[in-house]
């Protein structure tokens, strides 16, 4: 893209641009590498998702150990998303204070670049923390921040308005010189959104994604960004702005650091999310996560019958050649069932609720244009979620086999931190903070994880050796690049079944036994059955497996 087009994206969004376009190519100039682009993704590819601090041992800053940690057990993994590091004030991290800092509590900027992997950056900017020097000037009346925030009548009609909490929209602060005014806050009372009407933070806003790529970020995931731009009286979610500031981020980065990778966060109902790739003349996301997966395939283990999924699988497909998807289970925040408006019925969203509940999790909701709510997120372990029901070992067996359905459809898998242990739902944070979500967020003392991981037949180890073997095999499978399109195999309802060009994986989603003997390549010597919960690996030249 030029710096036409991005020159046409601000008098689009600002009418009268004015000197926006010499301001935004100044910017530019200031942050220009000598990266050069290599290839966007390969079979090798497979990410983890962790909190800086997951990993703890005394004395020692959490990067620094979760450095170590990854080098020593997890660089079967190429890549690591860590999510918000910087100073922060709730959410666990996802209300930041201060974007372009390290929480001391974390370590340094020095210790960001110690993680020589493919390293995913979290951009929360669609709102900033009511305690950050950005709104309490804002508060203070200082003029350069006067209209970094969105304010509004309490009167307003806002209805219309998507919501994603059951929290009020607006939250009421005391300004210095403007009396009581009524603030804009999607998520909570202390994430406060930011102004895009204001050019002035999209400018701010362009030098910190830089910023990010010039200290080491090789992926940029967009937090929430759906919600990006506010017109009273519309949904304000996917609007045309939002839209067009997602396609001039991803110039700016095309221009300064090629190669860098912009990933959107979209945890809406799946055509919706799509739409984040934007077209080929008007380019979006490199990467949109793949959100009706986790649901879709924890409905396939619930019931027995992968029919729903796979009808849904067959119709994936990437648009271009430059994207691809994020594939992922589980996640700090849980399993999102809005992705699955339009694929699974109430009753299909329903037994997902009861499954979570049976789990000794909960379910959170978010509030409709009528006043009534819906279920938004499952909040339970991944682990915890596929146990219901089921002893040790045949939790251990599903929940390996719904990540080798992850591993083998197109896109990047992306493993969530617990998933590798299969951790357990943490009840005692719940009951402490109050917050669902501190049930999948467990953090470790490196000296007692370790412990586990040193004896065989723990959970932990056993879960972990088993999906880094399965890991390294995908790496030395061209076929499993994600710029390979699978294709999905007509099965009965207990087996799922994929192609990626003549690597077939079938997968087991019962508690019976399946016959799998119209489904064999290769001449291989495979056992025509399928146990439950298992999984086969049918690839030229090698044993299945």
């Amino acid at each position: 893209m030029t710096s036409r087009r991005r020159a046409e994206i601000l008098g689009f969004l600002y009418q009268d641009s004015g000197d926006l376009p010499d301001r935004l190519e100044r910017i530019l100039d200031g942050h220009r590498s000598r990266r050069s682009r290599g290839p966007l993704w390969t079979e090798r590819d497979a990410w983890l998702i962790t909190y800086p601090d997951q990993f703890r041992r005394p004395g020692e800053a959490p990067l620094r150990t979760l450095a170590g940690f990854f080098e020593s057990r997890l660089s079967w993994l190429n890549g690591l998303h860590v999510l918000p590091f910087f100073p922060w004030s709730s959410d666990d991290g996802f209300a930041v204070v201060d974007y372009l800092e390290v929480d001391p509590r974390y370590g340094t900027w020095d210790d960001v670049r110690q993680l020589d992997h493919r390293l995913a950056v979290d951009a929360v900017i669609n709102h900033l923390s009511a305690e950050s020097t950005w709104f309490r000037r804002f508060l203070d009346g200082d003029p350069a921040y006067r209209d970094f925030f969105i304010t509004m009548d309490p009167s307003a009609d806002l209805s219309g308005v998507v919501r994603p909490r059951t929290t009020p929209l607006l939250t009421p602060f005391p300004s210095r010189d403007r009396g009581q005014m009524w603030v804009w806050t999607t998520f909570s009372a202390d994430q406060v959104d930011l102004n895009y009407h204001n050019p002035e933070v999209l400018l701010r806003i362009v030098d910190v994604l830089l910023t990010y790529a010039e200290r080491g970020a090789s992926v940029i995931r967009l937090d929430a960004v759906a919600y990006l731009w506010k017109e009273p009286g519309t949904t304000c979610v996917h609007l045309p702005q939002t839209h067009a500031i997602v396609e001039l981020f991803r110039s700016c980065l095309d221009e300064t650091h090629p190669g860098t990778l912009l990933l959107t966060e979209t945890n809406v109902p799946h055509r919706e999310n799509l739409s984040y790739f934007g077209t080929g003349d008007h380019p979006e996301a490199h990467i949109v996560y793949q959100f009706p997966l986790a649901p879709l395939v924890l409905d396939a283990f619930a019931t027995g019958d992968a029919s729903t999924l796979s009808t849904w699988a067959a119709d994936v497909t990437q648009p271009r050649a430059d994207t691809t998807f994020l594939n992922f289970l589980a996640s700090h925040d849980g399993v999102g069932v809005r992705p699955v408006e339009g694929i699974l019925d109430s009753s299909g969203v329903g037994r997902l609720g009861d499954l979570a509940i049976a789990s000794g999790g909960s379910v959170s909701e978010r509030t409709l244009p009528d006043g009534s709510t819906s279920p938004y997120e499952l909040n339970a372990t991944w682990f915890d979620l596929l146990a219901v029901g089921y002893d040790e070992a045949a939790a251990r067996q599903r929940h390996l086999a719904s990540h080798t359905i992850m591993a083998a459809l197109q896109g990047i898998p992306a493993y969530y931190v617990h998933s590798l242990f299969g951790t357990g739902n943490d009840i005692e944070a719940v009951a402490q903070t109050g917050i669902p979500r501190e049930i999948n967020r467990r953090r470790f003392e490196l000296s007692e994880l370790e412990r586990r991981l040193a004896t065989p037949d723990t959970r932990q180890r056993q879960i972990l050796d088993s999906l880094a073997s399965e890991v390294a095999r995908r790496s030395r499978l061209p076929q499993l690049s994600p710029k390979v399109p699978h294709r999905i195999l007509d099965t009965p309802p207990p087996l799922f079944g994929v192609d990626r060009e003549d690597v077939r994986v079938l997968v087991n989603v019962s508690d019976g036994a399946v016959d799998i003997s119209d489904y064999l390549l290769h001449n291989l010597d495979t056992p025509s059955t399928l146990p439950p919960f298992a999984s086969a690996w049918l690839i030229p030249g090698s044993s299945p497996t």
